[in-house]
This record gives C-alpha cells, sequence and structure tokens, in this order.
C-alpha cells in the first residue's frame, strides 16, 4: 500500500531502486556476511547511479532532493537485508557534516567523490572507554605549527575497514571547560602516517557490516582538514543525531516488516498436527499483535519524516521513535523465530539473522536509555 509522505517522483525513485538492488546488491548479500565486509566496486556503481548522496547539492554532484529519497533506500536495502551496505551511514550520517560544515574546497576533496563513490566515509566518534559520553572523549588533535598532531584511538567504528575518509572526533582544547567545549572536528584521509586500522571486529549480528578499531600515533593532517571551527564539534554532532535516529528508525521499522512478510508465508505452510500452524489461534494472535505494532510505528515514522523534510525540531519525537521502533524490532524478530521452531534457530534461515541483527539496534546512535534520558529532559523532568 502506498504511502501518503511519498510523491510519484519518490515511488519512481523507489522503483528504479528496487530493481538496481535486485540485479547489483542482494546477489551479493552473502557474500558480504561471510567476507564481513562490502566491496568498493559496488560503492563506485552506486555513486554512478545516483544512489549516493541522494539529498546533497546538486553542485557537487549530489541529487538535490530531500530526505525521503534516502528514506527510500534505507527501506529498499533493509527489504532485502542488505545491512552490509551502509549506505545509510555514509550519505545520511556523515556526508551532512560535508555539506554543511565544509567549505568550498573541502567540499571539492572529500564531498565530490563521496557522492560519486569514489571516497568511503566514516564517523569516529567511540572510544574504548567512552561511548555515549562524548563529552570526554580522549583523542587529541592539538595544533603545531601549520598541522593537527592526532593521537588517540576509537572503537566500534563503522565502514572502518573500507573508508578513505574518516570525520575524527577529537579534543582540540584538553582543558576546556566545560570539556564538550573543547571538541572538534578534524577531516583525516586514512592514507596518512600515523594513522592506523585495527582489526575487523567479530559480532553476533551484523556480519557484512566492517566494524573497526582505529589508532592515531603522532597523525599529522593540515590545519585546513579542521572541519568547521575550533570547540563547535559538539555542537555539530549533536545538530545531526536528528537525522541519524530518524535513519534507524526508519530501517527498523522496514526490517520488522520483511521478518514478519517471511512468517506470514512461513507458518502458511508449516504444518503442525496435519493442518497449517497459520490456522491456530496462538498463531493468529501473535501475527496479528506485531502487524498492528509495526503499523502504529510505520505509521509514527511517517509522521516525523514529514516534519524533518519540513525543517521541523523533533530531538524528543526522534528519540522516541528511535527506542521504540529498535525495541520493537527486537521483539518482532524473536516472536517471529519463535513461530519459526527450531528452523528458525538454525543459521541458514533468514530469520535467525534477523534475530542477531536486531541485537544492536538499541545500542548504537545512543542506547535507548539514554534516549529515555532525552526524553525525559525534554518532558520537564531533569531535576
Amino acid at each position: 500500500m502506498r504511502r501518503d509522505i511519498f510523491s510519484d517522483e519518490h515511488e519512481h525513485f523507489r522503483a528504479e531502486f528496487r530493481r538496481f538492488v535486485k540485479l547489483e546488491i542482494e546477489p551479493k548479500v552473502e557474500a558480504w556476511n561471510r567476507a564481513g565486509v562490502t566491496d568498493r566496486e559496488t560503492w563506485r556503481l552506486c555513486g554512478r547511479q545516483g544512489y549516493l548522496g541522494a539529498s546533497a547539492q546538486q553542485e557537487y554532484g549530489g541529487g538535490g532532493g530531500d530526505f525521503l529519497f534516502e528514506a527510500v533506500i534505507i527501506e529498499e536495502l533493509a527489504a532485502v537485508r542488505a545491512h552490509a551496505l551502509m549506505l545509510s551511514l555514509h550519505s545520511d550520517i556523515c556526508m551532512p557534516y560535508l555539506s554543511q560544515y565544509a567549505n568550498r574546497d573541502q567540499k571539492e576533496r572529500y564531498l565530490v567523490p563521496a557522492i560519486s563513490g569514489d571516497c568511503v566515509l566514516a564517523l569516529a566518534m567511540t572510544e574504548p572507554g567512552t561511548g555515549s559520553d562524548l563529552a570526554n572523549v580522549q583523542t587529541r588533535a592539538i595544533l603545531d605549527g601549520d598541522e593537527y598532531v592526532l593521537d588517540g584511538a576509537k572503537t566500534f567504528i563503522s565502514n572502518g575497514q573500507i573508508a578513505d575518509l574518516v570525520i575524527v572526533v577529537a579534543k582540540t582544547d584538553p582543558d576546556a571547560d566545560p570539556p564538550h567545549s573543547g571538541i572538534s572536528l578534524v577531516l583525516v584521509d586514512t592514507d596518512t602516517p600515523g594513522f592506523e586500522r585495527g582489526r575487523n571486529l567479530a559480532k553476533i549480528g551484523l556480519k557484512g557490516q566492517d566494524t573497526s578499531e582505529l589508532f592515531f600515533q603522532g597523525c599529522r593532517v593540515p590545519r585546513e582538514n579542521l572541519l568547521g571551527l575550533e570547540g563547535q564539534g559538539f555542537k555539530m554532532l549533536m545538530n545531526q543525531l536528528q537525522q541519524e535516529r530518524l535513519s534507524i528508525a526508519i530501517g527498523s521499522i522496514a526490517s520488522c516488516r520483511r521478518s514478519l512478510d517471511d512468517t506470514l508465508a512461513y507458518v502458511k505452510q508449516r504444518k503442525a498436527f496435519g493442518r497449517p500452524i497459520a490456522g491456530f489461534q496462538n498463531t493468529q494472535f501473535k501475527l496479528a499483535e506485531l502487524a498492528t505494532e509495526i503499523e502504529i510505528g510505520e505509521a509514527f515514522v511517517d509522521k516525523l519524516l514529514t516534519a524533518h523534510v519540513r525543517g521541523d525540531e523533533i530531538v524528543k519525537e526522534v528519540s522516541m521513535a528511535k527506542y521504540w521502533s529498535t525495541d520493537l524490532q527486537k521483539k518482532v524478530s524473536a516472536e517471529c523465530l519463535q513461530l519459526h521452531g527450531g528452523y528458525g534457530f538454525m543459521s541458514e534461515s533468514p530469520i535467525s539473522g534477523d534475530y542477531q541483527d536486531a541485537a544492536v539496534q538499541s545500542i548504537y546512535a545512543g542506547t535507548n536509555e539514554i534516549m529515555k534520558v532525552i526524553i525525559a529532559r525534554r518532558l520537564g523532568l531533569d531535576g
């Protein structure tokens, strides 16, 4: 059923992208999951077809569309379980930092190739001892003449193995008070001496997404690689979190629908006691409940998509959507696995992958506990 928020142009784009996914992406998903990383040629192919930076400035090669085009891409990739290809991280989370805060020279050097697929982006926030507490990151970028010298370590960095450019959250003023006022964003090319990729971390889910440790040891980058102004990094990060968390909610609802659709088909053909288990009241009630919650979640996310495209400030609402939709994804995948019986517990079953992939959704981009703190504060409950 077509949703009202999408225009004919969006739906035409969806149809074209769906054909592209069927031909160029879906056949590679299993290979990516086995390898633990995607291939560079697919990134370039996505760029050549206009699927990177669909909402970025046309002046630099972007599509110039609204965020609804990016939402279409998120949903269609989730529909084929192509979680390994982190186009949303690249286009919806990393690229806006370049679009909004980079100067013209930086845009020519980095945004143009990011849109073409020749420069894969990563964002390095999390550290071994610092998760949600971004104000206390320990990585330093100290100005020495015309260069910043970076020292520190990052972990759990998506696209870490294949990134060409890393947007690094670092302290340019370690003594700043309050601490967040000393944070800046620095652009680091991954061929820079002193930068080192660590191992590709093994995970219980999202097997095809490369997730890495990154190390900076006397890593010198030109002063002109500062993104925006010194000390404005924390503010820039906070300004981008609305879209990041909305993107996750979009993907979670789409993944819920994929799990539900597969389970509906399965219960109609799996038999127990001489008849399909779809005929048992327990099965009917469980799936009726899940289908209802997915519809509720999709309606809420669509409402927020409309508001976000309009330019509204909806931090409280996207925090609600992020925690609720990711909790729902875990619930749906667990209930659907149960309805698959023993087959659901087998690695060859797609639903088992859904169950594993759902686990991290409530953790990254701010844990769901942090989301509830944000909501509480926006409700005036900060004490």
